[in-house]
């Protein structure tokens, strides 16, 4: 992890903070806000991948790190399909679903990447020093 000391320093945070918001923001100005379950789900899942990306930092230990960052990805996916789900039902236009999904999508092959980071890295956590 290097200098980074903070989670929120992380890019892969930061990016799920935006993709977090940006899902609100469709919640909040489309129609999507008359389908409790549906916008429940997806606030949740998108809050989920920046709230496990901090709790697994936190943690002080890449294996743990590790863990945490494959349930962020994991929610990344459940927001992709919640966004297909979307797009489906018209809450959200063609430009817009786009959107959402590439930056799901590259949210998801970073926080990957990050995995691999860690898996090859000889630093196990701070916790270990």
């Amino acid at each position: 992890m290097g200098t980074i000391s903070r989670f929120e320093d992380l890019e892969i945070w930061q990016l799920s903070r935006i993709l977090c918001n940006d899902v609100f923001k469709i919640i909040e100005e489309t129609p999507l806000k008359n389908n409790f379950r549906l916008w429940n789900q997806m606030d949740g899942a998108s809050g989920s991948i920046m709230d496990n990306i901090a709790e697994g930092f936190e943690r002080n230990g890449n294996k743990e790190f590790i863990q945490f960052l494959s349930i962020a990805k994991a929610s990344c996916g459940e927001v992709r399909s919640q966004l297909y789900r979307v797009k489906d039902r018209n809450f959200i236009d063609e430009e817009t679903f786009d959107a959402l999904m590439n930056q799901t999508l590259v949210l998801s092959k970073k926080i990957s990447a990050f995995i691999n980071y860690l898996k090859n890295s000889k630093m196990k956590g701070s916790k270990y020093q």
